[in-house]
């Protein structure tokens, strides 16, 4: 099952690389963007600088950005806890990082890739849900921002004008 537009975002609160848990609650009335993410994957660290980007311009107006890592991490061990919290520091991310080694939120979701974006408004409704922009391997190649121009029209209190786009990466590693 996928969220459609519209639904509420369902709740969760995880085990963050910051030793705190968070989820939904902890930044209500902002819009708030999920993304499922992992370290492994290439197109997931391909965005690792633009979602940090992303968190700082628009962070100042409401925005706030959470990254879920949901991989099965026995089967990939560079997605587990330790080696998360080594990637957060050393990339510096400007937003928590959290884990879901249930897989229960991603399945919630709907979430099938890394990276897969899930951006509510204020009120947690779902927005938007896709890929972060249109080219994943060459930021400088990038013609369309989809996920900043949809954060930005709901801070401006606006539609989303593109509410869904093809979530591009690979695809979420389930457990057994």
């Amino acid at each position: 099952m996928i969220l459609d537009l519209g639904d509420a975002a369902p709740g969760f609160s995880l085990p963050g690389t910051d030793a705190k848990r968070q989820g939904l609650a902890d930044f209500a009335g902002k819009v708030v963007c999920v993304v499922f993410t992992c370290n492994h994957c290439p197109y997931a660290q391909a965005y690792e600088g633009r979602l940090n980007a992303l968190q700082s311009e628009f962070g100042p107006r409401g925005f706030q950005l959470l990254a879920i890592n949901s991989n099965d991490a026995v089967d990939y061990p560079e997605d587990g806890f330790e080696a998360m919290r080594t990637r957060a520091q050393e990339k510096g991310f400007k937003f928590p990082y959290l884990h879901d080694e249930s897989q229960a939120v991603a399945k919630a979701y709907g979430a099938v890739r890394t990276p897969h974006v899930f951006l509510f408004d204020q009120a947690l409704r779902l927005a938007y849900v896709g890929r972060i922009d249109d080219s994943w391997n060459a930021p400088e190649k990038v013609t369309r921002r989809e996920l900043a121009e949809a954060v930005a029209d709901l801070l401006d209190g606006k539609p989303v004008r593109t509410p869904e786009t093809f979530a591009v990466g690979c695809t979420i590693k389930w457990k057994d």
